[in-house]
């Protein structure tokens, strides 16, 4: 299948969900300045390039329903030799039309000239208002502008509707081609991440570990990480979200690293922690192998009919316990959870929707009550344990901080893990690491 008929069924899918008197209008994301004249890396925004796959700046998306011409207009950036020699190729309004798979393309330019016309006497507009202030006011700029022609017998919309939940919840089902594009991101992943771990070694930084796997995500032709990669060893790997990733690699302390790439615009998110020497301590092991059990626990809850919620709460009932039994907590294992002991030690969700986005959209709950999973859903599995310095916690767990994060899909009898060729048991960490 050619892959310009994928976005083509996601745009017919949508078109399917609005009425015919409708038109739908998405901008993409606008360049971003980092200094002086030095752009960041171009990226598109995330709903525009799950219904078009056309990755230029300077570009706005319009559907009509049931328009005799084609309902698919793309506004793009016009060819320009002269630019192109600077900046690079650009597919202009042919490519858009035999590339890309719309019905109609104009310059973007055009703009204030086509898209008013395309406004007449539709009744609904479905936009993402509050996203692209600059776009908002062209928007309602051509809405006035309309307004004055109504003695002409224009018909001006009369609705606003919020695009986004209607792409979002389309997103949250991956087809088979967006699972063949994360499994990809997968693979990729996971071989930055055994590099990271064979080279690891005392004395070493943790930026050494990062340059690692941007170096193979580089390798296999993928210049975009899905987020900044986390390298933490030592008390580090007890901030979740640490990136600083300029501290030494101590003998004796884990490291956990949190990376992942992003293919075709589809992210992977992996964690794993492991000794920087190669070998667990007792103490780490006991608390790395209750966060692998709990991970255990919660693939299980994840099933068609089950909620989404059910994979957290049974990773807290496993982890309660087992810092019972660790002596680290105290008391009765429902109270403790009743009373959320464990928040001191495992403060986040076990995990988040993946896709176009790291976090990735759709709802959690609906009507107040927490969503059911379904096939084609793809959400990361990470439980962690992160044991900071504290007067009530013995010694010998001191800045212990563990995640083990997979990428699954929800399967029609359970889930497929896409990360389970990346090691995790304790022996096979061990193992590779002494490769």
């Amino acid at each position: 299948m050619k892959i310009s008929k994928e976005f083509a069924k996601r745009r017919q899918q949508l078109i399917d969900n609005v009425s015919r008197d409708s038109i739908i209008i998405l901008p993409t994301a606008n360049e971003a300045v980092r200094n002086n004249d030095v752009s960041y890396p171009f990226r598109p925004d995330s709903d525009f390039l799950y219904l078009t796959g056309f990755w230029e700046p300077e570009a706005v998306m319009v559907l009509v329903p049931g328009r005799s011409q084609g309902g698919y207009i793309l506004f793009n950036r016009e060819k320009d030799k002269d630019k192109e020699i600077w900046h690079g190729f650009r597919h202009g309004q042919g490519g858009a039309v035999s590339v890309y798979g719309a019905d109609e393309a104009y310059a973007i330019s055009e703009l204030d000239q086509v898209l008013p016309g395309l406004l007449e006497n539709k009744n609904r507009i479905y936009y993402t208002m509050g996203l692209n202030s600059e776009f908002d006011t062209h928007l309602m700029e051509w809405i006035n502008g309309m307004r004055q022609k109504a003695r002409q017998g224009v018909s001006v919309p009369k609705e606003f509707i919020a695009l986004e939940h209607l792409i979002h919840e389309q997103r949250l089902i991956k087809s088979p081609q967006e699972i063949k594009w994360m499994k990809a991101a997968a693979k990729i992943s996971i071989g930055a991440h055994k590099r990271a771990m064979q080279i690891c070694k005392p004395g070493l930084y943790e930026y050494h570990l990062e340059g690692e796997i941007i170096h193979e995500f580089y390798q296999n032709g993928c210049r975009d990480d899905a987020y900044p990669s986390i390298v933490g060893g030592g008390k580090n790997a007890c901030t979740l979200h640490y990136t600083e990733n300029d501290s030494k690699l101590k003998d004796g302390d884990l490291v956990l690293i949190d990376a992942g790439v992003e293919y075709q615009g589809y992210a992977s998110d992996i964690t794993r922690t492991f000794p920087v020497n190669g070998k667990f301590s007792k103490a780490q092991a006991q608390l790395y192998q209750l966060v692998l059990d709990a991970q255990q626990a919660a693939f299980q809850q994840i099933k068609p009919g089950n909620t989404w919620n059910q994979p957290h709460e049974a990773v807290i009932e496993v982890l309660t316990a087992g810092l019972m039994q660790l002596g680290i907590l105290n008391g009765n294992v429902d109270e403790l959870i009743e009373d959320e002991a464990y928040k001191q030690f495992f403060m986040h969700k076990t995990g988040h929707w993946l896709g176009l986005d790291v976090h990735d959209v759709g709802d959690y709950k609906v009507a107040g009550e927490w969503r059911e999973f379904q096939p084609g859903m793809a959400l990361t599995v990470e439980p962690g344990l992160y044991v900071a310095k504290a007067k009530n916690v013995e010694k010998k767990w001191w800045n212990i901080g563990i995640r083990i994060e997979d990428d699954v899909v929800v399967t029609k009898n359970g889930c497929e893990i896409l990360t389970k060729d990346m090691p995790k048991s304790i022996s096979d960490i061990e193992t590779l690491m002494a490769e």
